[in-house]
C-alpha cells in the first residue's frame, strides 16, 4: 500500500523523486522521505505526514545527487513517526532501503541480529531489520574477501554483484510480502530493486532509469515499462539494467509501453480526482464495452477469457471473489449470471476465500476482480483457487498487473487511471463487464436472440443515461448541505440494488467517515428499525421495477416513525413518491439488470459533496490507501 520511487540517471534525482511521491501519495500519506547518494554520503530528508511536508523539508535543505530513492508510507508496524518514516538504514548507516510489504517473520530475523551484536535499531519498523540483515551479510561478504585476498575494500571487485547476491540471500529468510529498492553509499549510480506480492514496475529511459510501485508515478518521464514477477530481483543503473530472480536465476521480461499518458492522471479542472473520475463514467463505462457487444449474433465477445465455446457452455457454476468495492460489484455479478444465464453463482470475500475449504464442483468457473489487479487477499484467492484446479479469470484494470498475468484469462476494464482511493469508474465499469459474461453465457443457454438484443441495447444506452444522470450534482450537492448535520446514514434497496446500497454506505464511509449502512430494503423490520429516528435519513433505492411496491412499504414504515427519506428511483415512480419522500432523485428507466449502473452515480455524488461540505480530504481519506497490497 506504501509507494516507492527509485531514480538513476543524469539529472538531479531529488525534483523527480519527490514529482514520483506525490503521483503516488494515494498509495500512502502517513509519512515520507527520500535517500539520494552524494560523493561519500547519504543525504536523508524525511518525516510524518503529508508529502507537502517532505517537500518544505527538501526546500529548506535540498539533498543533491543523481540517484536515491523514496518512499510514502502507509503505517502496518510502528506509528506514523519521522523515526518509522522510510528510508530506514543498515547498521552502518551506508545502507538505505525502502520497502512495501509486510515481513511477518520480522521479530525473529531481529531477535537473531540482536544476539549477533546488532542492537542499533532506530525505528519500530520491519522494514529496518530487513535493512539490517542485507547491510549485515553484505559487509560480511566483503570482510570475507578483503581478509582472504589481503585487498581493501576499495579494491574489491564487483561490489554491484555482491549487493544483489546480499538481497538474494536475505530474502531467502523472509515470510512475507516485498516490494523494495536499496541504494547504497560505496556503490555508485547503482539501485537494487525486488518483489513478492507488492506491485514493483521498471521505468526504461535514456541513460536514465526508474523503479516505482506505479508506473503513474514515472509516466512523465518514460512510457517504457518492464512489470516485474514476484521473485524478481533487478539491478538497476543508468544505461542498463539486469533482471535475475531470488534463486539467483536469470529472469524473463518484456518491455511494454505504458498505455496512459501523463495527462490522463492530472485533475484538469477538478477540485478532486474522485469527481473527476464519476464524471469520466461515459466513457469508462463505453470503453469497457467496446469492441464486445455483437449485434449480429445477440451476444458479447470476450475473446480474453481464453475459454472455447464448448468450455464456456459446459460451466455449471460461477465464484466471484473480491474485497471492497470489487466484492459489491461481484454482488450485482451473482444476480446477473443467474438471472440472464441461470448458472448458480456465489460470491466470497476474497480474503476467506483462500483461508476456507469452500466446496466446490469441477465445472466451477473462478473470477478473481480488482481494479488495481495488485489487491494481495485477491491475488491470493486467484492463486488459491488455481492450486485447486479450477479455471480462474481476472476482471482488472491493469493489463500488466499480477493478477492479469497470473489468471487463466480474462477481461480488462480499459478505465483508465483511477487515483482516488473511493472507487467509482472502476465499479461501474466492473458491473458493465459482469453484464457481458451474462449475457455471453445466458446466450448460450436460453437467451434468445430478441432478449440479447434488448441487453445489447440496454448497454450501449448507458453512456448517455449516465451523462443525463450526472446533471444531478447540483441536486446531490443541495442534498449534502441539507444532511451535513447528521451522524449517518442507512441505505436500502432490494434485487439488483441491494448491492448498491451497501456500496453507497461503503463510499460515505470512505470518505465522510460518518456511520453508514446498506442493507436489503426487506431486513428493515428485522432488527433495522430500532435505529430509525429523526436524525438518521434513510436513503431508498427504489426504481421501477417489480419490486417498486415492496419499497414503497418500507418508506411508508420509516415515515410513521419521523424517519428522513432520501428516494433514488426513476420513471413515474416519482410521483408516487412525492408526499412520502423528503427529497427524490429521479434517474432514466432502464431494464432492473442495468439499473445498477445508474443508481449508483448519484450516491457516489452524495458522498462527494458530503465529505466536501465536512471539509473532509476526499482523495486521501484517514487510514486508506488505494491499493491493499497488504493483508
Amino acid at each position: 500500500m506504501c509507494g516507492i520511487v527509485g531514480y538513476v540517471g543524469r539529472s538531479e534525482a531529488a525534483p523527480i523523486l519527490l514529482d514520483g511521491l506525490r503521483r503516488l501519495g494515494y498509495r500512502g500519506y502517513d509519512s515520507a522521505g527520500v535517500a539520494i547518494v552524494n560523493g561519500n554520503k547519504v543525504e536523508t530528508r524525511k518525516c510524518a505526514g503529508r508529502i507537502a511536508e517532505l517537500g518544505k523539508l527538501m526546500a529548506e535543505r535540498p539533498p543533491t545527487g543523481t540517484y536515491g530513492i523514496s518512499h510514502t508510507r502507509w503505517a502496518t508496524h510502528g506509528k506514523p513517526t519521522d523515526q518509522n518514516a522510510h528510508p530506514h538504514f543498515d547498521a552502518t548507516g551506508r545502507l538505505a532501503l525502502v520497502h512495501n510489504g509486510v515481513i511477518e517473520n520480522y521479530q525473529a530475523l531481529k531477535d537473531q541480529l540482536i544476539r549477533d551484536g546488532d542492537t542499533n535499531f532506530a525505528s519500530e519498523t520491519d522494514t529496518e531489520v530487513l535493512a539490517h540483515l542485507i547491510g549485515k551479510l553484505y559487509d560480511q561478504s566483503i570482510a570475507a574477501d578483503t581478509s582472504s585476498n589481503g585487498k581493501t575494500k576499495a579494491e574489491l571487485p564487483n561490489k554491484k554483484g555482491r549487493l544483489v547476491e546480499a538481497v538474494r540471500t536475505a530474502l531467502r529468510q523472509v515470510i512475507g510480502t516485498y516490494g523494495i529498492a536499496l541504494v547504497h553509499r560505496d556503490i555508485p549510480d547503482f539501485i537494487v530493486g525486488a518483489r513478492r506480492g507488492s506491485p514493483l514496475v521498471l521505468g526504461v529511459g535514456k541513460d536514465e532509469n526508474f523503479l516505482a510501485s506505479d508506473v503513474s508515478a514515472i509516466v512523465a518521464y518514460t512510457r517504457d515499462a518492464v512489470y516485474l514477477n514476484d521473485f524478481d530481483v533487478v539491478a538497476v543503473e543508468r544505461d542498463k539494467f539486469e533482471i535475475s530472480s531470488v534463486a539467483g536465476e536469470g529472469g524473463n521480461y518484456q518491455v511494454s509501453k505504458v498505455e496512459f499518458t501523463d495527462a490522463d492522471i492530472k485533475k484538469g479542472d477538478y477540485p478532486h480526482y474522485m469527481l473527476k473520475e464519476i464524471f469520466e463514467q461515459p466513457g469508462s463505462v463505453r470503453d469497457a464495452m467496446r469492441g464486445r457487444l455483437s449485434q449480429e449474433e445477440c451476444t458479447a465477445k470476450l475473446g480474453g477469457l481464453n475459454m472455447t465455446p464448448a468450455q464456456l457452455r459446459d460451466v455449471g457454476r460461477v465464484v466471484l471473489t473480491g474485497c471492497g468495492t470489487a466484492l459489491h460489484a461481484a454482488m450485482i455479478g451473482e444476480y446477473l449470471i443467474e438471472q440472464l444465464a441461470q448458472i448458480p453463482t456465489e460470491v466470497e470475500y476474497a480474503s476467506e476465500f483462500r483461508h476456507r475449504n469452500t466446496p466446490m464442483t469441477r465445472d466451477t468457473l473462478v473470477f478473481a476482480i480488482s481494479q488495481s489487479g495488485e489487491t494481495a487477499d485477491t491475488l491470493g484467492a486467484l492463486r488459491e483457487s488455481r492450486r485447486k484446479g479450477y479455471r480462474t479469470l481476472g476482471i482488472c484494470n491493469n493489463v500488466a498487473s499480477t493478477i492479469a498475468r497470473e489468471s487463466d484469462g480474462g477481461v480488462y476494464m480499459h478505465a483508465g487511471p483511477e487515483i482516488g482511493v473511493a472507487a467509482t469508474k472502476s465499479f461501474t465499469s466492473q458491473v458493465a463487464i459482469l453484464t457481458a459474461i451474462g449475457l455471453l453465457l445466458g446466450r448460450m443457454r436460453h437467451l434468445s436472440t430478441s432478449e440479447g438484443t434488448r441487453i445489447i441495447e440496454a448497454l450501449e444506452a448507458l453512456p448517455e443515461q449516465i451523462e443525463e444522470v450526472l446533471k444531478l450534482s447540483d441536486q446531490m450537492k443541495a442534498i449534502a448541505k441539507k444532511y451535513a448535520s447528521v451522524s449517518g446514514l442507512l441505505f436500502f434497496g432490494r434485487q439488483f440494488n441491494f448491492p448498491i446500497a451497501v456500496e453507497a454506505a461503503l463510499k460515505l464511509k470512505e470518505i465522510t467517515y460518518l456511520f453508514a449502512e446498506g442493507h436489503p430494503s426487506a431486513e428493515l423490520k428485522h432488527g433495522i428499525i430500532a435505529l430509525i429516528r429523526p436524525d438518521l435519513p434513510s436513503v431508498f433505492i427504489a426504481p421501477d421495477d417489480a419490486v417498486f411496491s415492496k419499497n414503497m412499504n418500507n418508506i411508508e414504515q420509516v415515515r410513521a416513525r419521523k424517519g428522513p427519506v432520501i428516494a433514488i428511483t426513476s420513471g413515474n415512480c416519482a410521483k408516487q413518491l412525492k408526499g412520502i419522500a423528503d427529497d427524490i432523485v429521479t434517474v432514466p428507466k432502464v431494464p432492473d439488470f442495468v439499473s445498477p449502473i445508474l443508481t449508483v452515480i448519484p450516491l457516489q455524488l452524495l458522498a462527494y459533496h458530503l465529505a466536501v461540505e465536512l471539509g473532509r480530504d476526499v482523495d486521501k481519506p484517514r487510514n486508506l490507501a488505494k491499493s491493499v497490497t497488504v493483508e
